[in-house]
């Protein structure tokens, strides 16, 4: 099996190389504030399908988009409603990823609902990637059911040879992944408790005026 290419994410040449090989439809990990997260070009639907293949993924899961701007936003989401406007503004960057309605025209194996849930880290490495490449469709970039990866190196324990680059920034400070809140429910249900709490969320919408 041949092995997956690895640089320094402060390397001159990462960058450059990360974008040569998502172009090409390939994929590449990354450190977040969270964990290493394995991306794949948002609109490119058989690279979306070898980020699946490469996790062992179940292909009934949604994959959420990653942002290095708030200015992509409007190529992920078909709307942004105000309470997810909120929370985007008090916790972006950083571990919340928001589920909204999606734009129609994204490959439908993005996520098997109209949704998608969309996030800008809190790295300035991942969001420069982000800021070049354009959103990324990104999970975590293990196998599916497997801890974590708070390393390059779980990473390569994992996904070596699966994927074509993996950007190397030390440890994640995070350690966790997001908190993922459902924007297109009027309650906002928690469907994944990380980092932040739902006492934050509620006190973040609470004092929004």
């Amino acid at each position: 099996m041949p092995t997956t290419r690895c640089l320094p994410i402060d390397s001159p040449e990462a960058l450059p190389a990360a974008l040569h090989v998502l172009k090409n439809g390939g994929l590449v990990a990354f450190p977040t504030d969270t964990v290493y997260g394995l991306g794949a070009p948002m609109r490119d639907s058989q690279a979306i399908e070898r980020l699946f293949l490469a996790k062992g993924r179940d292909f009934n899961k949604a994959i959420a988009v990653l942002i290095g701007a708030l200015e992509q936003l409007d190529e992920v989401a078909a709307e942004f409603p105000p309470q997810a406007q909120t929370l985007a503004q008090r916790f972006w960057p950083g571990a919340l990823t928001l589920v909204v309605a999606a734009r129609p025209e994204l490959p439908a194996n993005l996520s098997p609902l109209p949704t998608v849930g969309v996030r800008m880290p809190d790295h300035a490495a991942a969001r420069a990637l982000l800021a070049a490449a354009g959103p990324l469709a990104t999970t975590s970039a293990n196998l599916s059911g497997q801890p974590n990866p708070l390393t390059a190196q779980d990473v390569l324990d994992q996904l070596d040879g699966r994927l074509d680059l993996l950007l190397d920034g030390g440890p994640t400070p995070g350690g966790v992944p997001s908190t993922v809140v459902d924007c297109t429910q009027p309650h906002l249900p928690i469907l994944r408790q990380g980092h932040l709490t739902a006492e934050l969320i509620a006190d973040a919408l609470s004092r929004k005026d």
